[in-house]
């Protein structure tokens, strides 16, 4: 109830008003059946305007850090996405992508929309990454299609570290179904997951305009990090 509460009452109405998002292939959602909604991710806005706009109710798999946070921000950021139907994923450990899995099909199996970020986290420079390949598996075993997603414009709106957003113009555009009913039984391919995961990732390239980058956005940020330390606090040559 919490859920349809802040979709059409609360925030929905709030998040149109602000961001006036122009919406493009509503039409490829279909109007019932298990299907994964596959997007890029550029803001944390886009935990709730894709919502926002659907129909239909979509399932979002979230990190835990969204569930554990200190205080009472913490909590109610974790009562707020418990609330609005969101499921906690841990992304640390060697188990943690077997268990977004689990959860994942876990939304299909009830004939659900499932909204997943193949990047597997927020982009930090607008750029879109290279997917993981959960995305695939849980399309071959659940046996549904994926619908390529792309923000636009919401990492102007709302760049990492931004609380209050920017008024900046937002589009959300959706691509036509992928079917990948031909791999049936090959979710255990590593080259056949990578092969549908690429496939993904060119359609959500396709309809955002992205530069992309051939990595791990949690590499490059991890990159990046090191990199800003190491300008920081600069190795004193050896004597």
């Amino acid at each position: 109830m919490f859920y349809y509460l802040l979709k059409y009452v609360i925030l929905g109405p709030l998040l149109r008003l602000t961001f006036r998002p122009r919406i493009e292939g509503l039409e490829h959602i279909p109007e019932e059946g298990p299907a994964i909604v596959a997007g890029n991710h550029l803001s944390f806005a886009d935990h709730f305007l894709m919502p926002a706009v659907l129909k239909r109710r979509i399932t979002f798999l979230a990190k835990a850090e969204y569930f554990t946070g200190p205080g009472i921000r913490g909590r109610l950021t974790a009562t707020f996405f418990r609330s609005a139907g969101q499921i906690p994923v841990d992304r640390s450990g060697k188990e943690a992508g077997q268990a977004a899995i689990r959860e994942g099909l876990g939304v299909l199996s009830k004939d659900e929309l499932l909204g997943i970020y193949p990047e597997g986290t927020r982009s930090h420079d607008g750029r879109l990454y290279k997917g993981k390949v959960g995305v695939a598996v849980m399309a071959l075993k659940a046996q549904v299609p994926v619908i390529p997603c792309a923000m636009i414009g919401t990492f102007e709106a709302q760049p990492p570290g931004k609380v209050i957003p920017n008024v900046h113009p937002v589009t959300i555009r959706f691509g036509k179904p992928l079917d990948f009913s031909r791999y049936e039984g090959m979710e255990n391919e590593k080259a056949i997951l990578r092969a549908i995961t690429d496939e993904i990732m060119y359609a959500i390239l396709m309809l955002s305009e992205q530069e992309y980058v051939d990595q791990y956005a949690a590499v490059a940020k991890a990159e990046q990090a090191a990199a800003a330390k190491e300008r920081k606090f600069p190795r004193l040559p050896l004597s």
